[in-house]
């Protein structure tokens, strides 16, 4: 296996706001950057697909007054060691648990959008006895980033098409890069439905598709999400039982969604119905599960709206304490 190192694409970064820094965790180098105080209790925050760890970078501000807050790239985006083939929840989460072991060094809050939300349910599960204390599930895919989720549709009736098409476009591993061919392939390659949202969703006055990769995709690697729509990533860590073996009260933000009512298909990360399982499943392990809906919040609440972000996991979490 050939790992990717940042060294070897320098070029594709840009500075950021806060200093950034890199672990050996074993097979990768974790990027991450911290904000706040050591002596304020421990914040983890944990990118989305195709996030880095700068997506954060609002929110930290924001946090830093409360908490010492590190917020990571994963393997596969940002500065962090780009691994083929290494892609999956109990890898990610073996990363993870290594990072607060040697870097945090004491308990942590985690936090993470979307697929890091699932991320951070791995660890409200299956970290080390004392690493977490709590979890927030940021509009979490559980179950529906499956390929055969026990309850509601999969990553295949939601936005699998689109991992599928920067797979085979941008990667793997930036192999193709071939970013204007990915942008004449959209009209056939990803279905109407998806398209039709898409346009719903860009923001006014934007003039278009980008004519190049956005930063984001610039600093991740398809292969990741290839990972999850071939059911890689989660084949040997099935969401019902991680969920059954959760031992931390969890806060579970559940944004925009809408599901397709002739097709069945799921716009947004995760329907009622899943997010019903999921409660059901934290609570018999006698943890509680706090649900708070923002049914016009965009995917990421975070980074649209960091205030209301952070006002609601601070809340949350001096309420447990």
């Amino acid at each position: 296996m050939t790992c990717l190192e940042a060294a070897d694409h320098a070029e594709i970064y840009v500075p950021h706001g806060y200093p950034e820094q890199t672990v050996d965790l074993g097979e990768i180098r974790m990027n991450y950057a911290v904000a706040g105080d050591p002596e304020l209790p421990a914040m983890l925050l944990i990118p989305a697909q195709t996030e880095s760890w700068w997506g954060y970078e609002a929110a930290m501000r924001l946090l830093a007054d409360r908490y010492q807050v590190y917020a990571v790239d994963l393997r596969g985006q940002g500065r962090s060691t780009w691994t083929p083939g290494r892609y999956g929840l109990d890898v990610f989460g073996g990363d993870l648990v290594r990072f607060i072991d040697r870097v945090i060094g004491r308990p942590v809050v985690v936090c993470g959008l979307s697929s890091g939300g699932v991320i951070a349910a791995w660890l409200s599960a299956f970290a080390a006895p004392g690493q977490v204390h709590a979890a927030v599930y940021e509009d979490a895919p559980l179950f529906a980033s499956q390929t055969d989720p026990a309850v509601g549709p999969s990553i295949r009736q939601g936005v699998g098409p689109m991992f599928r098409l920067w797979h085979k476009w941008l990667g793997p591993q930036w192999t193709i890069g071939d970013f204007a061919g990915m942008q004449a392939a959209m009209g056939r390659e990803i279905p109407g439905w998806m398209l039709a949202a898409l346009l719903r969703m860009a923001p006014a006055g934007t003039g278009g598709p980008p004519s190049a990769p956005p930063q984001d995709l610039r600093e991740y690697d398809p292969e990741w999400g290839d990972a999850f729509v071939s059911g890689r990533a989660t084949v040997n860590c099935d969401h019902e039982s991680m969920l059954r073996q959760v031992k931390v009260p969890v806060l579970f933000t559940h944004h925009f969604h809408h599901v397709d009512p002739d097709t069945g298909q799921l716009l947004g990360a995760i329907t009622d119905l899943q997010v019903r399982r999921v409660r059901q499943l934290v609570e018999g392990t006698g943890n509680s599960f706090t649900y708070r809906a923002f049914p016009e919040m965009p995917h990421s609440m975070h980074g649209h709206d960091p205030a209301t972000y952070v006002a609601t996991i601070t809340a949350w979490a001096g309420s447990i304490r």
